[in-house]
C-alpha cells in the first residue's frame, strides 16, 4: 500500500531548461579588447560564463551565439574545457535581438524554459541561476535585479527635467528566463514590429506579460569597459 501511495506523492520532474549565451557583440567600448576572450584571472571571460551554466543542475543544454570571426575560437574553448552541455556554437546578428533569435532557433524543441544570458557576464552564481529558474517555472518569466542606489535624473537637451523615484527602479541582469513558447513568440513579434530591443524582458512585457524579479547581485557585472575587467578581478 505504501508503494502505491508513493506514486501519488512523487515530486514533479523539474522543467528542462536550455540556455542561450549571447556573445556576439562588437565590444565598441573595450578599446580594442575582445571582451568575451579577455583574460579574467587565469581564464577567458566566456569560459567563466560557460562554467557557471555547465555546473548548474537546472541546465540541460547550452547554445552559444557569437560573431563569425570568433566562431572557431569559441568552439575550440568549448572542446578544450569539455563543456558537454554546449550543443551548438552559431553566428549571431548585428543587433542583440537577432542574436537571441539565432539562439532560439537552435534550442531543443522540447525545452520547457529558455534562459538568455550575456556571454560577458561571467560571475553569475549557481544560487542566482537556480532561483531564477524556479521563479520562471512558476511565473513564466523571471530575471535577477538589484535596486538602484544612485539618484536618477531624466534630462532633456542636456538639462534635468525631473528626478525619478529610485525606490521603484531596478537594474535588471541576466540570466533572464522564460517559458519557451512565450519568449519565442515575444522575440518574433518584436522583430516583426521593428523593435531592436536590448533587453529580453522588454520583449515579453510588450505582450502584456510581467516579469518576476529575483535577487540579483552587484557582483554579477557585465564586462563592458576595460575597467570592468579590473572590477571582475577584484571580485574573483
Amino acid at each position: 500500500m505504501a508503494g502505491l501511495l508513493s506514486l501519488f506523492h512523487k515530486k514533479p520532474a523539474p522543467p528542462t531548461c536550455s540556455v542561450v549565451i549571447v556573445a556576439a557583440g562588437s565590444a565598441r567600448r573595450m578599446e580594442g579588447i575582445d571582451k568575451v576572450l579577455a583574460p579574467l584571472g587565469e581564464l577567458p571571460v566566456i569560459v567563466h560564463t560557460l562554467y557557471a551554466f555547465q555546473d548548474a543542475p537546472a541546465v540541460d543544454e547550452i547554445v552559444v551565439v557569437t560573431r563569425g570571426d570568433l566562431l572557431v575560437e569559441v568552439g575550440r574553448l568549448c572542446k578544450e574545457f569539455a563543456f558537454d552541455k554546449v550543443t551548438k556554437v552559431v553566428i549571431g546578428g548585428k543587433e542583440r535581438i537577432y542574436s537571441v533569435q539565432a539562439g532560439l532557433n537552435e534550442v531543443r524543441t522540447e525545452a520547457a524554459l529558455i534562459a538568455i544570458h550575456d556571454g560577458a557576464r561571467p560571475l553569475v552564481t549557481q544560487e542566482m541561476i537556480q532561483e531564477t529558474v524556479n521563479a520562471a517555472a512558476l511565473m513564466s518569466a523571471a530575471a535577477p535585479a538589484v535596486p538602484l542606489t544612485d539618484t536618477i535624473k531624466r534630462a532633456e537637451g542636456g538639462r534635468t527635467a525631473e528626478t525619478l523615484d529610485r525606490t521603484q527602479l531596478w537594474a535588471v541582469q541576466t540570466p533572464q528566463i522564460f517559458e519557451a513558447g512565450l519568449i519565442r513568440t515575444a522575440v518574433k513579434k518584436a522583430i516583426d514590429d521593428g523593435e531592436l530591443l536590448t533587453d529580453d524582458c522588454g520583449a515579453v512585457e510588450r505582450l502584456g506579460m510581467p516579469v518576476t524579479l529575483t535577487q540579483g547581485s552587484r557582483a554579477n557585472i557585465k564586462i563592458t569597459t576595460p575597467l570592468d575587467l579590473t572590477f571582475g578581478e577584484a571580485i574573483l
